[in-house]
């Protein structure tokens, strides 16, 4: 799936199902449900899982948080909006 797919697929109930934890996460972040956004991004336990849950605790607004999970994956802490946080991480998982 291209960036321009994941986007289209935010209309759909559900995420695609070939979607990995990670970007679940993303997934359901854009549909406005951080919890269960939270939740897939706990499932993955690599670095790409650490990334989403730095973004997600960095929209939470708990930076001492997001500030473990970015060095968990290799990133500094992000300074742009988080638009472009979530765009910029959604194309890098899906290889954009």
């Amino acid at each position: 799936m291209d960036f321009n797919g994941f986007r289209t697929s935010l209309a759909r109930k559900d995420p695609p199902a070939e979607l990995d934890a990670a970007l679940k996460a993303l997934w359901w972040d854009a549909k406005g449900d951080w919890n269960k956004a939270h939740e897939c991004a706990q499932e993955k336990e690599d670095k790409p899982g650490a990334w989403v849950h730095a973004y997600l605790h960095r929209k939470e607004g708990d930076l001492g948080n997001a500030g473990y999970w970015y060095r968990q994956a290799g990133k500094p802490a992000a300074s742009t909006s988080l638009e472009a946080e979530w765009e910029a991480i959604a194309k890098a998982l899906l290889g954009a």
